[in-house]
């Protein structure tokens, strides 16, 4: 088991548990407060329990199948990509790689991720808005999504969204480069003094937990509007098949002039809920997991 598969097995023990919040969180995202054929709701606990006695337990995980390959496909590939573009970087260095290096090399491997996964982030979206409200024949689940998209819409429809979710790349370059950095500046403090500078000696379950956690906040308050674009432009289309949004540039013109500024941040709560402490759980859990690898191949 390698570096990527760590990240892979990490993401997707995180999802299930805290996936009542991704669906609440969409829902606040794509509410403009216009005709919708979403219920109103007044915040995080309200929509759980309104949700819970409308839709049952279906309704608060919808998209759970797309959320789990998505996020288990992202972690692999994005840590894949990550880890093979700071060995290319570091070829022929002597120093460590610069904070602008991990940015790179984490907006290269992110790039490359939403290629892959746009697909079935779309899907995701879409089966989490599915309401009773709703004019359209839901769909049944992922496989039907995709293949009744396409027949509607074109292929071109699963990549709604791609041009957020190419902006977005920066959030998971916010995040490890400030992980990273937090990360030597953790463990410089910790070696004060000591002979050892290895972080796997020095670093504990609870210093990654903290690390994980302050860099997922970073990134979120730096990027959460593109999430809400994404989500907007990823609706599906009314019965007449018309998209409510036609592009970014719509949607940012229609959420300043009836929402203002404070639309682009609509279903944060929800999203710090379930995304600070899934990322402290994460980095836990693979840098634990690296760490016993790590033993394994040295005995």
């Amino acid at each position: 088991m390698g570096e990527s598969h760590c990240r892979a097995v990490a993401g997707f023990a995180t999802v299930a548990s805290l996936h009542p919040l991704d669906v609440v969180r969409t829902r606040f995202q794509v509410n403009d407060g216009r005709a919708t054929s979403l219920p109103l709701y007044k915040n995080t606990v309200q929509a759980i329990f309104a949700i819970a006695r409308a839709e049952g337990l279906k309704g608060l995980y919808a998209g759970l199948y797309p959320a789990v390959l998505g996020s288990s496909i992202s972690w692999g590939l994005y840590f894949f990509f990550y880890g093979r573009a700071k060995e290319r970087y570091s070829k022929g260095r002597t120093e460590k790689l610069s904070a602008g290096m991990h940015l790179i090399s984490a907006a290269e491997a992110g790039a490359l991720v939403c290629l892959f996964t746009n697909p079935v982030w779309l899907v995701k979206t879409r089966l989490q808005l599915q309401t009773p409200l709703q004019q359209s024949q839901p769909y049944s689940g992922f496989h039907d999504a995709l293949r009744t998209i396409v027949k509607e819409e074109g292929w071109r429809a699963l990549y709604r969204g791609l041009g957020p979710s190419l902006l977005l790349v920066s959030h998971g370059a916010i995040q490890f480069t400030v992980y990273e950095e937090l990360r030597q500046l953790v463990v410089g403090f910790k070696s004060r003094g000591k002979t050892t500078h290895d972080s796997d000696n020095l670093l504990n379950s609870v210093d990654y937990a903290v690390l994980g956690a302050s860099s997922k906040l970073a990134a979120i308050l730096f990027t959460y509007p593109y999430q809400v674009i994404r989500a907007r432009l990823q609706q599906r289309p009314s019965s007449s098949r018309l998209p409510k949004y036609k592009d970014t540039w719509h949607v940012l013109k229609d959420t300043i002039r009836y929402e203002g500024f404070r639309g682009f941040y609509k279903g944060i709560a929800p999203n710090l809920l379930k995304n600070v402490p899934a990322s402290s759980i994460t980095f836990v859990v693979y840098e634990n997991t690296l760490s016993l690898l790590r033993q394994r191949r040295l005995e």
